[in-house]
């Protein structure tokens, strides 16, 4: 049966980039990943990863006042940010392009536009667990999605022979 989400603890931004690293690389275009979370509590450093595993080389940062930008990887990613926008707001932006594109869309602060959003997505929340810890719970929302938490779970399998 397959997982129905994945919890994990990530200790460092290097841990949170090699988790979105991971995910990169196992995107297809049109998929949608929905970041949700508090200020600083890693999304964008998620976000980071995901572009490594895209094979984008540019600088990633917050898109809080540009409310999206676009970079170019072996599939495109569209990094939008909701932080700033009201509800009818998001509705009005115009999205659908790039949630239904050729692309990667991952989008920060999701939950203030839940309804708007595809109902097929891979969501993933991020809480403080102290200063240097982040608690992650990766929920996959359709079939395509459980098959990608899936290969998360084997990817961070420690590989034969190594530490756990």
């Amino acid at each position: 049966m397959p997982q129905a989400s994945l919890k994990l603890v990530s200790r460092s931004a290097q841990e949170t980039q090699r988790l979105g690293e991971i995910i990169g690389e196992l995107c297809r275009a049109g998929d949608v990943i929905l970041l949700s979370g508090v200020l600083g509590t890693g999304k964008t450093c998620l976000t980071q990863g995901i572009a490594r595993g895209l094979g984008i080389a540019e600088s990633i940062t917050s898109p809080t006042f540009v409310l999206m930008r676009e970079f170019a990887g072996r599939l495109p990613l569209y990094h939008v940010d909701l932080y700033r926008l009201e509800f009818k707001e998001i509705g009005d932006l115009g999205l659908d392009e790039y949630l239904y594109g050729h692309g990667v869309c991952v989008i920060e602060w999701a939950e203030k536009g839940m309804a708007l959003l595809p109902a097929e997505h891979l969501l993933i929340k991020l809480d403080y667990l102290g200063e240097n810890g982040r608690n992650i719970e990766v929920v996959p929302s359709s079939p395509r999605y459980r098959r990608m938490l899936s290969d998360i779970v084997s990817s961070l399998r420690p590989a034969r022979g190594e530490k756990a």
